[in-house]
């Protein structure tokens, strides 16, 4: 372990957590009053949450990037083992088998934890590679994105079985983001996009003239997945409609906290956004749209000032998870995108959510740092 006294916390970076741990922590509290009497407490639950995040987020401080990094392997393999055990051992909600039942603490989600293994898996492959192969030829390249395919193939099965196709996406963003990051040529990106488009394709053709063979083939829950993606926009659901109506009666200065006009549910952690913007109103929701862009790119300017390749790749899968995140959850909440697992980081009620992104609010730290001896 390092001494961290003589680092400095980027203000830039700290001053968005800040802002978002109190727009969390209101929103949370303003779910009360339309939530049953035992989750009155949450937003007492996600500032303790909060308090361990940051706690974790110091730790991760003082092991350093570097001791993530040697010990790649070790977390993504902790992470593999984690997800097996849940699809055995796990508690069903909602017909997904995605958390551990832990005793006094609550439940715990390996999939959010797997996102940072992977990033961290990936970053150490990417500069391995690189290293031995300063000027890699096609062979090469192939031989290496299999090995990736395979290590990313392997989290996405397990989290799918969950059922957790959310994660799974996220994993393969991040994947191509950190590889388009770490210089393999750009071909492979194309081919790439040309294969899923047509496997995408043939699964919407099969799905929309021969459901029968759909199901035979992928089995009625993923089609029950399917039949809830494709038809996201009838906008027929209780919960996104409840969303749209909190939304667009808030005016431009909003209801007032803890005065949510109607329940929606999972209004404290998939829809937070929806219960931030019908208390606030116009200027409360452009604040955290501001705030969310100001953090972001301040993320996105480390990738030109860090001198250290592996942290280039890992802000880059950094990136790719929040950017997703963020952009995925607001759309689902006001219909663009269909409405899928995906929390809002640092402002949804979750455990595993929030801790997942405290340690790589860490990694930032660590990686701001670096990026300020670089540039001092």
């Amino acid at each position: 372990m390092k001494n961290i006294s003589k680092y400095k916390v980027d203000l830039n970076v700290l001053i968005p957590i800040f802002i978002f741990f109190v727009i969390s922590v209101i929103s949370i509290y303003s779910t009360k009053r339309l939530l049953p009497i035992e989750y009155s407490n949450l937003w007492i639950k996600q500032i303790i949450w909060y308090v361990i995040g940051i706690s974790l987020a110091y730790f991760i401080m003082l092991l350093g990037n570097k001791f993530l990094y040697n010990n790649a392997y070790l977390f993504y393999l902790v992470g593999i083992i984690l997800l097996a055990l849940v699809l055995q051992f796990g508690i069903t909600i909602n017909n997904a088998t995605c958390w551990f039942k832990i005793p006094l603490i609550g439940t715990l989600q390996p999939s959010e934890f797997m996102k940072i293994f992977l990033i961290i898996m990936l970053a150490r492959m990417i500069n391995d590679f690189n290293e031995t192969y300063k000027n890699p030829d096609a062979i090469n390249e192939l031989k290496f994105i299999i090995k990736v395919l395979i290590v990313v193939f392997i989290p996405s099965i397990l989290t799918f079985i969950e059922p957790d196709t959310g994660a799974v996406i996220m994993y393969l963003i991040i994947t191509m983001i950190m590889l388009f990051i770490g210089g393999l040529r750009k071909r492979w990106f194309v081919l790439t996009l040309l294969i899923i488009t047509l496997f995408l394709s043939s699964l919407l053709m099969i799905y929309h003239f021969n459901q029968d063979l759909f199901i035979k083939v992928f089995g009625t829950t993923f089609f029950y997945r399917m039949d809830r993606i494709t038809n996201w926009s009838s906008v027929d659901g209780m919960q996104l409609k409840n969303s749209l109506i909190a939304i667009g009666s808030a005016g431009t200065i909003g209801h007032g906290i803890n005065k949510t006009p109607i329940y929606f549910p999972e209004m404290q952690n998939d829809f937070i956004f929806a219960v931030f913007s019908s208390n606030t109103g116009f200027i409360g929701t452009l604040l955290l749209i501001i705030t969310i862009i100001y953090f972001d790119f301040t993320l996105i300017g480390y990738t030109n000032k860090t001198s250290n390749a592996i942290d280039k790749y890992s802000i880059g899968g950094i990136i790719g998870v929040l950017l997703f995140s963020q952009i995925y959850n607001i759309s689902m909440t006001i219909g663009l995108l269909p409405i899928m697992g995906i929390t809002l980081p640092f402002i949804s009620y979750g455990g595993s959510s929030l801790l997942s992104y405290m340690l790589l609010l860490g990694m930032i730290f660590n990686i701001s740092n670096e990026s300020l001896r670089y540039t001092n």
